[in-house]
């Protein structure tokens, strides 16, 4: 009875990856292609880019990045809802897709169904940066100059939607002041500018602006968090410079399609994790000005179904326009 059963066993072993092809296969068995909605080095590139050659490691495949810019991230973010939910694309986005599906109905692609929140990366503040000219020296300062000259200066940002955009709309509407929105097509380039002069000040992403910051190329007036920033622990948040409730953070983590296998989502959750556990990353993304903020599947759903609700009741009440 016994070698029957163990005959049946090794038969069984034998036969079922022809009988059951691919569903015995360990993922991934190919490189997987990490969508980027935003141009080469700005924040969500250089911490996309990070968290994907670490996932090389762990996964022993290649991560590609494909920087695909443009509308707001949405070009990135309806690529991949439309791709194949086999864990092969995938998505690494930024707050900016929670804003851009409350303030636009009219996306390609339905944002509350056809992506799957996979795992959270970071949470890190904006920090306001102006040209070192600049007079203003504080945010009183800057909100003087706003409404000493109401629509004359103006702010740059990522593009149209986007978390620093936001940053910068959420600011004047809550000092009920008025500024010029300069769209770039990445943080990155926008800062170039603010550097030149060409705009007067920037909510940039701390990759982008820490770096000018702690290099005397700006000035900084503030960071955007509840609590002041690790990395410049001396810069005062936006509330504690007078403006009252004022907070704003830009939160990055991967998504996947709609219908990608759950056991591929703990895959990548999984090996995410991991990667932010260890000391050599922790060290990386302090030195990057990234906020590292672990989220399982589920926490980082919440978040970012949460912020679509939040986004819509703040772009209604501030009358803030995206177009």
């Amino acid at each position: 009875m016994i070698n029957k059963n163990i005959k049946k066993i090794v038969l069984s072993s034998l036969i079922a990856p022809f009988v059951f092809g691919s569903a015995f296969a360990a993922y991934p068995e190919k490189p997987i292609k990490m969508l980027v909605g935003y141009a080469p080095g700005s924040s969500t590139d250089i911490v996309g880019r990070m968290i994907a050659n670490e996932l090389s490691i762990v996964l022993k495949q290649a991560v590609i990045v494909e920087n695909r810019g443009g509308a707001a991230g949405s070009l990135a973010a309806d690529a991949v809802a439309k791709s194949a939910p086999d864990g092969y694309t995938v998505l690494f986005a930024q707050n900016g897709l929670a804003i851009n599906v409350a303030a636009n109905p009219k996306l390609p692609f339905n944002g509350q169904k056809d992506l799957l929140p996979v795992v959270g990366v970071a949470a890190t503040p904006h920090i306001l940066i102006v040209n070192q000219n600049s007079k203003a020296k504080t945010v009183p300062d800057l909100i003087a100059m706003l409404k000493a000259d109401p629509g004359k200066l103006s702010f740059g940002s990522s593009g149209i939607g986007n978390s620093d955009h936001m940053a910068g709309e959420l600011f004047l509407a809550t000092t009920g002041t008025q500024a010029i929105h300069i769209p770039y097509k990445g943080g990155s380039p926008a800062a170039t500018d603010l550097v030149g002069g060409q705009i007067d000040f920037y909510f940039a992403g701390m990759p982008v602006g820490l770096p000018l910051y702690k290099g005397d190329k700006v000035n900084a007036l503030a960071v955007t968090g509840k609590n002041r920033f690790n990395g410049a622990p001396e810069l005062v948040t936006i509330q504690e410079a007078g403006v009252k409730g004022y907070e704003m953070a830009l939160w990055q983590g991967m998504f996947a399609p709609a219908g990608t296998p759950r056991a591929i989502v703990n895959t990548l959750n999984n090996a995410v994790l991991k990667i932010l556990d260890t000391p050599e990353m922790k060290e990386r993304f302090a030195k990057a000005g990234v906020q590292i903020a672990p989220m399982n599947t589920q926490q980082f759903s919440d978040l970012y179904f949460s912020d679509i609700a939040r986004w819509k009741v703040v772009i209604e009440k501030a009358k803030i326009k995206l177009d």
